[in-house]
This record gives C-alpha cells, sequence and structure tokens, in this order.
C-alpha cells in the first residue's frame, strides 16, 4: 500500500454531517432560513480509497437539471451558485472527511439531475512525479449523476459524491493516465453509515463493508477514526486491513446490521 501516514494530513472527524441517500430534514421553514418556496441543496465530494500519492481533480462548476417546463422537451442545465471551485485531493477526503462543494437554495420541485464540470488541471501523484489526467468528457459536457427526486420546499436535502479513485483513474497503452470518474452519489435518510475506531494509531487502515450488493469503503484518519457513508440498509461484513508492513492480521466484523438514517458505532476495534 503506498498511502502511508506521512502522504496524508487528514483532519479528524468522529460523526460530523453523516450523508447518505435521500436526506430529508424535520425542521420547517424558518429554522431552515429556507425562502419561502426554496429548498436547500448541498453537495460534497469524499474519496473512496485509491493506490496513490495525491488526485487532485479541478472542479469548474456543479449544476442541476429540473423538470422540464410545459411545452418543452428538455430542461436547460443551471449552474449553481457559490460553487467552491478549485483543485481539490482526493486522497484529503477519507476518513469521514468530505469537501463542501456548493450549498444553495433552489426552487422547490424535481430534480433530475446533478452534473459536476471539471477543468484541465487534473493529476495524479506517484512516488512523487505528477502526471497530467486527460478528462476529455468531463470537461466538455460534465459528470451527469441521476437524483430523480421530489424536493419540498423548505426542506434541506445534502448529497455525496463519493469518487472511487482506483476506478477512476485509467492507465492508457502509452504509460498515460485518463480521468473518467466513477462516483457513487449518495444523500442521507434512505441509508445509514458505520463509524468506529482502529487501534494501534499509527499507521493508515482500509476500512470497508461489504455484501452481495454494496462495497463501501474508507481509510482511518491519524487519530484511527474511520465513518463509511451512505451505507444502504442491510447486513454486512466489515473488514479492517492494516498497512501490509505492520504484519498486524486482517480483523473481521460479520452481520453487522445497518439501517435507514442510523448509525451504526462500532466503537474500538483492535488489531493484533
Amino acid at each position: 500500500m503506498k498511502r502511508t501516514m506521512k502522504h496524508l494530513k487528514l483532519k479528524s472527524l468522529l460523526l460530523a454531517a453523516v450523508i447518505a441517500f435521500g436526506f430529508t430534514s424535520c425542521s420547517d421553514d424558518d429554522e431552515n432560513n429556507v425562502a419561502e418556496g426554496n429548498a436547500q441543496l448541498t453537495v460534497r465530494m469524499t474519496d473512496a480509497p485509491g493506490d496513490y500519492d495525491h488526485v487532485w481533480v479541478d472542479v469548474q462548476d456543479v449544476m442541476i437539471k429540473t423538470e422540464a417546463a410545459v411545452g418543452e422537451e428538455e430542461a436547460e442545465w443551471e449552474s449553481l451558485a457559490n460553487v467552491e471551485t478549485g483543485r481539490y485531493d482526493l486522497l484529503q477526503l477519507t476518513g469521514g472527511v468530505s469537501q463542501l462543494l456548493v450549498e444553495a437554495e433552489i426552487p422547490a420541485g424535481y430534480l433530475d439531475q446533478i452534473r459536476l464540470v471539471l477543468g484541465p488541471d487534473n493529476v495524479v501523484d506517484i512516488a512523487g512525479e505528477e502526471i497530467a489526467l486527460a478528462t476529455p468528457s468531463a470537461q466538455q459536457s460534465g459528470l451527469k449523476l441521476n437524483v430523480q427526486q421530489e424536493l419540498e420546499a423548505g426542506e434541506h436535502y445534502e448529497y455525496l459524491l463519493d469518487f472511487d479513485v482506483d476506478e477512476s483513474v485509467v492507465i492508457t497503452g502509452n504509460a498515460g493516465y485518463i480521468l473518467k470518474p466513477v462516483i457513487r452519489m449518495s444523500a442521507m435518510a434512505s441509508t445509514g453509515s458505520i463509524m468506529g475506531k482502529v487501534h494501534p494509531t499509527n499507521f493508515q487502515s482500509l476500512v470497508k463493508a461489504q455484501n452481495a450488493s454494496h462495497t463501501i469503503s474508507a481509510y482511518t484518519d491519524e487519530s484511527g477514526n474511520f465513518v463509511l457513508h451512505g451505507v444502504p440498509a442491510g447486513t454486512y461484513q466489515v473488514t479492517v486491513t492494516p498497512e501490509a508492513t505492520t504484519g498486524l492480521e486482517v480483523k473481521t466484523e460479520d452481520n453487522i446490521e445497518v439501517e435507514e438514517d442510523a448509525a451504526v458505532d462500532l466503537e474500538t476495534i483492535y488489531l493484533e
């Protein structure tokens, strides 16, 4: 495993903002400070682990497509206000850490798709060498992610874009690299989360929850904490894999039950 603690400066996170699929708050309009007739939309980005030192992505825009108006075949794409543009290292977004991309009010109603638009400045760092990532589809039209959900006025909806780095970075035949983003999008209520801490904490461990239908993974942070976001309800096997150089054994927790809109705390998992 190339990623060691010296390559990462991750923020410690225990449970903040458990992002899953379909969150709707229970607050009313006044508590949310949302204008009448609007819904609040938040989009964040995080990373499923990858075996690189750094993977930088150049976020240029976040757009939405709503329901087409009467007489129109298809709605136009609209850029959201207050998008946090810039270059982000996906491999800093693990251990439960996420990056806010946009928080905006939009008219309540049907939200069809979200589009993430990337610029040209995408880079993978391998053993200290920075290699440009070609991203033709993302630069030209953006990455389209289906939402297909009715947003109610006065409510808050939060979506997480989870990059699968290993699947997203593709090696070409001429030893080049292409970024073909593979993203799992989730939101907060029809899924849950799994959190805990791994001991010892002087190295990183890979934590993976898996069943026949789903695999969700994350690295521990510098304090050993982890959070697996957007876990669909069901029964999972959770596997903790330490760095190979430690000589410690893989630890497995079986029959972990995850419910909608709930967090499962595995507390401290001790490796031997």
